[in-house]
């Protein structure tokens, strides 16, 4: 992995407002965050997963919340009710934000020794991940994407909760053209998503790719492919049908815990930004027809152009 000095370094690298005035930097072809980009070399130069490990891999806004609950729920069944009164991010840490940040929450989980299977996650892309320990681990990696359109809606919603902007509003025409151009934290989304997608065609032992798309329409089955997947599979039909009940996305939208408007002390945004609607084909309801035209052009030259596909 590359070394960068110190934080001179890291400033001189090319740069780019995203939301508000808010600055992301781009390293080895992918945008950050500047405390999203020191935790992630941090956690590239130090993390060594162990073999049982499993990452939950993600672009952001794509269902990550919801699959850090089906993977909990699928490898911890007997304390699987800790999903009632535990935000699904703090039973599976983000490593760049929990574990490898300046100011960690959850590093302890890294010398656990419960004996359960460690789940992470991270959204940073596979071009780094390779470049570190993880490439060379037996552990798994679970990947879920999802319509790059829904994906930028979801993200605009999230957005509009920050601090950022509050102060000076991110319209949907600029989240739209910060998208195209890849200029969002840990973006361009085509370029992630395609690795993790070749890596699951190429090693599909050791990486499993999923779309919310195929989760929303047959939730039981892929719950069933993952506990194969993660070695743990199910004795029988009730045991599934439990994990699917439990990890509703309604269900787990009416917990206390993710009404929460408490903020995390790992990210300044309150629990319940996490739970919208979680519905496919939301961006209908906010763009208009050249902008879905716009996403599609582009969805058929980096995804289709590449035999990918997906996402119109």
């Amino acid at each position: 992995m590359e070394q960068l000095a110190d934080d001179h370094d890291l400033l001189s690298l090319p740069k780019e407002k995203w939301c508000g005035d808010d600055l992301v930097y781009q390293f080895n072809g992918f945008w950050f965050t500047l405390p999203c980009l020191k935790a992630a070399l941090h956690l590239l130069n130090n993390f060594n997963p162990l073999p049982t490990d499993v990452i939950l891999a993600s672009f952001p806004k794509t269902g990550t919340t919801w699959l850090k609950s089906l993977l909990f729920a699928i490898t911890n069944r007997t304390s699987k009710d800790s999903l009632i009164s535990t935000h699904p991010h703090d039973l599976i840490p983000t490593l760049e934000l929990q574990v490898y940040s300046p100011n960690p929450t959850a590093a302890g989980i890294l010398t656990s020794s419960n004996g359960n299977t460690r789940i992470f996650s991270t959204h940073v892309p596979y071009q780094l991940l390779s470049k570190s320990a993880i490439h060379s681990s037996e552990c798994r990696i679970v990947y879920v994407t999802r319509n790059p359109k829904d994906t930028l809606i979801s993200l605009w919603h999230y957005m509009a909760k920050s601090k950022m902007s509050h102060m000076r509003p991110w319209t949907i025409e600029e989240a739209v053209d910060k998208f195209c151009h890849g200029t969002v934290a840990y973006g361009p989304y085509y370029d992630h998503v395609l690795q993790f997608q070749k890596q699951s065609l190429e090693r599909p032992h050791k990486v499993f790719f999923v779309s919310y798309e195929e989760l929303k329409d047959d939730t039981k089955n892929q719950v069933k492919k993952l506990a194969e997947f993660l070695s743990c599979p199910f004795d029988n039909e009730e045991e599934a049908d439990e994990i699917v009940k439990i990890c509703d996305i309604q269900t787990l939208k009416q917990h206390e815990v993710n009404k929460s408007s408490d903020l995390p002390k790992w990210l300044g945004l309150p629990y319940n930004s996490y739970f919208r609607q979680g519905e496919v084909g939301d961006h209908k309801n906010y763009f208009n027809s050249q902008i879905i035209q716009r996403i599609d052009d582009m969805t058929r030259d980096k995804f289709h152009s590449a035999g990918f596909m997906f996402g119109i």
